[in-house]
């Protein structure tokens, strides 16, 4: 390894070993945090009057005291450690992950919004088997992950809950500088993806002809597809007539219109109404059991997929044509990007030789895995490698040298309530 390297290598270790003492300062505070808000709640505990306002005052106190010392609104610090006395009493296991730096606060922030809707009697084991996983990838992968299990051991049916969220959707605008807003949707999850994933291939399909029309001669178009799917929208949202059903002489929500590209995971149970568990849309949304059903008897086609019962790791597919198989397993199996961190489905990515075509590497399940272009384009234009091991684990070495176990990731798997959890 050249001087470069070794510095450059002094340097990213060095970085790992303070993010690692940035984690336990940060539990360290969090603790203080809920020890200052448990004496707060002692005092008030001692305040005889009914008034909430009164009642209120011992925490608002200490939050003006150390939102002066830290510079920062109290209302701020009221939060944090209101917070912080949740984490610790209810979340104990991850604020030692953390003070251990074994997680970040990112972590921490993605466990305690998936698991605060969980009793107690269920927590506990779902946030252990929730950690052991964090522990080995990122937040984004981590939320995913603990929301799907939430969803299995929460007692409350996802129809029940999907239609109390549902009712709070809505369109919001916020206004920002510089003669900019931004437009929220909050809509159902399907709706939401399916319109993005349209917009995508909107805007792509107009990029696309616009740069063949400039090398034809015409005009080039210097927009970038982020800024054609913006104008899209805008323009869709402006000019079009929505669609109204006949028969309620309502608007359907748009359901009825998706022809995106999606990746729908729908447990048999859910479809035969042995249980009431949501499908997952593209490996980490949740959708309730109603849209799961209307989607699949719309769907053109349909893949069995094979689980490994405890893991959940795909085994096989009922596809046996011999490149459409190897797509259809490897999209099942990868679920997204593999490079670590990455959470691009998989629909959006290219079907990489690990040890690449040209210098003899066979087109094999063994041999392919799923990266998306920013990535794809990274371990070919550097010293990025990567090997495939059984089961579809990834191996990366880093241009340092630094090593990264990557293993497809898991699903969870949806059963009968009368069935005990795999914990």
């Amino acid at each position: 390894m050249s001087d470069e390297h070794g510095r450059m290598r002094q340097e990213v270790d060095a970085a790992v070993a303070a993010r690692v003492a940035l984690a336990r300062a940060q539990a360290e505070l969090i603790r203080h945090h809920a020890r200052v808000a448990e004496l707060a709640y002692a005092q008030t505990a001692q305040i005889v009057s009914r008034s909430s306002r009164e009642r209120d005052m011992p925490m608002r106190s200490v939050a003006a005291e150390l939102g002066a010392a830290a510079h920062q609104h109290d209302m701020t610090v009221q939060k944090e450690l209101s917070d912080a006395y949740d984490l610790v009493h209810r979340f104990a296991a991850t604020v030692n992950a953390l003070a251990h730096g074994t997680i970040s606060m990112r972590h921490v922030s993605v466990i305690r919004d998936a698991g605060h809707r969980l009793p107690d009697e269920v927590r506990g084991a779902w946030e252990s088997v929730v950690l052991d996983y964090a522990a080995t990838t990122t937040p984004g992968r981590t939320k995913a992950y603990a929301g799907q299990l939430a969803e299995k051991l929460d007692p409350t049916g996802m129809t029940e809950r999907f239609d109390t969220a549902n009712g709070d959707r809505e369109v919001s605008v916020h206004d920002l500088a510089d003669g900019m807003a931004l437009l929220q949707m909050l809509l159902p999850a399907t709706l939401a993806h399916g319109a993005k994933d349209r917009l995508r291939r909107m805007a792509t399909q107009t990029k696309n002809a616009a740069n063949d029309h400039a090398r034809d001669g015409g005009v080039e178009d210097a927009r970038t597809v982020r800024q054609i799917e913006a104008d899209i929208a805008a323009d869709l949202l402006l000019t079009a007539t929505p669609t109204i059903d006949p028969t309620t002489d309502r608007s359907p929500g748009g359901l009825g219109a998706i022809r995106a590209v999606v990746q729908i995971v729908v447990p048999v149970t859910t479809l035969t109404g042995t249980t009431d568990a949501g499908a997952m849309l593209n490996g980490h949304t949740p959708i309730d059991p109603a849209t799961a059903k209307k989607l699949a008897g719309d769907a053109p086609g349909w893949d069995r997929i094979m689980c490994h019962p405890v893991t959940g790791t795909v085994l096989a597919t009922d596809r046996y044509t011999p490149t459409t198989e190897q797509v259809r397993f490897l999209r099942a199996r990868d679920q997204h990007c593999r490079m670590p961190g990455c959470r691009q489905p998989a629909v959006r990515c290219h079907i990489d030789h690990n040890h690449e075509h040209q210098h003899g590497g066979r087109t094999h399940i063994g041999n392919l895995s799923h990266l998306c272009i920013r990535h794809h384009t990274l371990k070919t234009e550097t010293e990025w490698a990567v090997e495939q091991s059984t089961g579809g684990v990834l191996h990366f070495t880093s241009p340092l040298g630094r090593r990264y176990r990557e293993a497809p990731p898991p699903r969870v798997m949806f059963v009968p309530d009368d069935e005990p959890p795999p914990f």
